[in-house]
């Protein structure tokens, strides 16, 4: 007898970052996860911030946006690197703006792809 799998229907989910606030389709099966988002500016002060993202570019870009909207965060230069830790399972990246602004031209893959990177770009200003 042959089984029958039913696919999970998609879910909006919101969710908040400074005072911006997005609906973004998601799928079911991709892992939202919190990070920790820092960098050290040219003044020797590391700022950090938490988000929620499902990808290292993805919490790079809210992470870099929701520090510049905080107001308290030295400038950022292409070169600058961010370090992302997640914190389930815990790992730790390291990307710079330039990587960042690097992927969101790339090609992309897939549809759902294109509009990722469309919204970060926009983080990103």
């Amino acid at each position: 007898m042959a089984t029958q799998h039913r696919r999970r229907p998609a879910v909006t989910t919101t969710f908040r970052v400074g005072e911006d606030t997005a609906n973004v389709l998601r799928s079911a099966a991709v892992a939202l996860r919190t990070c920790t988002v820092s960098f050290s500016g040219p003044s020797g002060i590391r700022h950090s911030v938490d988000v929620t993202a499902e990808s290292v570019y993805e919490a790079a870009a809210l992470g870099l946006s929701a520090l510049r909207k905080s107001g308290w965060a030295d400038a950022v230069a292409l070169g600058t690197e961010l370090e992302i830790q997640v914190r389930e399972p815990p790992t730790s990246h390291r990307v710079t703006l330039h990587q960042i602004h690097r992927w969101c031209d790339g090609i992309a893959t897939s549809p759902d792809e294109t509009l990722k990177k469309r919204k970060l770009k926009q983080l990103l200003g």
